[in-house]
C-alpha cells in the first residue's frame, strides 16, 4: 500500500508540470556515445514517447559522432576534426550521411515501438538550409544552419515526433554536415522552444568533474561566462553552454543539461520539483 501511494504521490507532482507544458515544443539534443547504447536509448526514447503522450511536442535533433568515427575506421578512413568539428571531404561526407541515416531510421524503428507516431527528416526532405561554415580552416562540407521548413515542421508536429538528423542542403543544392548541438539550438531559438534539453553522459556542470556532490542545479548566463572564465567550465561543456546561451539570448525559456545513462533523467529533469541535472536560465 506504501509503495502505491509513493507512486500516486509522483504523479501528482509530475501534475503541475504537465499542465504548464501541454501543446509546448521541447527540443532534444541526443548523441554521442550514449546513442550507441541500447539500454540508454530505449530509457531515452520511452521518456520522450511518453512526453508525446501527456501533449508535449517534443522535437528531436540527433546526432552519430562515434558511430561515424568507427565506420571511418572500419574502411581507413582517417578522421580529423578542427575545434571539435570533424573536417568533411567527399569520402568522409558520404560515410557520415550513411551512418546518420541508418541511426535515423533506428531511432523512428523505436519510438514506433512505443506507439507514437514518428517522421525523419533527412537529407533528401530539405529540410535545413545551410551554409559553408566559416571558419579559419577549411572544414570541407561543414555548413551552418541558416533556414528550415517551418511550414513543415508544424505540420508534421500535429501528427508525428519529428526525428531530425543533422544535415542539410545549400541553395546549390550540395549536402553539408552540421554539427547537431547548433541544430538543436538555431530549431529551438526560432521556435522559441519551452525548453532545450541536451542529453549527454555527464550528471551536468559541475565545480569539481571527480565529484557528483558538486553539480550546479542553476546558472544564469552570467555565471556560465563566470565559470568558463575561471576554467570551472572547459573542454567539451564549453561549447554546450556557449549554445545554451546563445539560445537563452534568442527566446528559449530554460536550457537543460542531463545525464541520459540516468534511467528516466529526461522525465526527473522535467516533471519533479528538484530536477536532476543542470538547468541554465537567463537570470
Amino acid at each position: 500500500m506504501k509503495e502505491a501511494i509513493k507512486k500516486a504521490s509522483v504523479l501528482i507532482e509530475a501534475l503541475p508540470y504537465i499542465k504548464k507544458f501541454h501543446n509546448k515544443i521541447i527540443v532534444i539534443k541526443y548523441g554521442g556515445s550514449i546513442l550507441a547504447e541500447e539500454r540508454v536509448r530505449k530509457s531515452v526514447l520511452e521518456d520522450i514517447a511518453f512526453l508525446r503522450y501527456t501533449g508535449i511536442r517534443p522535437i528531436l535533433v540527433h546526432g552519430g559522432g562515434p558511430k561515424i568515427t568507427e565506420r571511418l575506421k572500419q574502411l581507413k578512413i582517417s578522421s580529423k576534426f578542427i575545434d571539435g568539428i570533424r573536417v568533411t571531404n567527399h569520402e568522409t561526407l558520404k560515410v557520415v550521411e550513411e551512418e546518420l541515416n541508418n541511426l535515423n531510421n533506428t531511432i523512428i524503428e523505436e519510438i514506433s515501438s512505443q506507439g507514437i507516431r514518428a517522421r525523419g527528416f533527412k537529407t533528401e526532405d530539405n529540410f535545413l538550409i545551410v551554409e559553408k561554415k566559416r571558419s579559419k580552416h577549411d572544414l570541407g562540407f561543414v555548413g551552418e544552419v541558416v533556414d528550415f521548413d517551418k511550414k513543415k515542421l508544424q505540420e508534421v508536429l500535429l501528427e508525428a515526433l519529428p526525428v531530425i538528423c543533422p544535415m542539410g542542403i545549400s541553395g546549390r543544392k550540395v549536402a553539408f554536415n552540421i554539427n547537431a548541438d547548433e541544430v538543436a539550438c538555431f530549431l529551438a531559438s526560432r521556435l522559441k522552444a519551452e525548453k532545450l534539453v541536451f542529453l549527454t553522459n555527464v550528471l551536468g556542470v559541475m565545480r569539481n568533474p571527480k565529484d557528483e556532490d558538486s553539480l550546479i542545479p542553476t546558472l544564469s548566463k552570467l555565471d556560465v561566462v563566470d565559470l568558463i572564465e575561471n576554467k570551472v567550465i572547459d573542454e567539451g561543456m564549453i561549447p554546450k553552454v556557449k549554445e545554451a546561451v546563445k539560445a537563452i539570448e534568442q527566446g528559449v525559456k530554460k536550457v537543460h543539461i542531463i545525464d541520459a545513462k540516468i534511467p528516466h533523467a529526461l522525465l526527473l529533469e522535467i516533471f519533479t520539483d528538484e530536477g536532476i541535472g543542470t538547468e541554465i536560465i537567463s537570470q
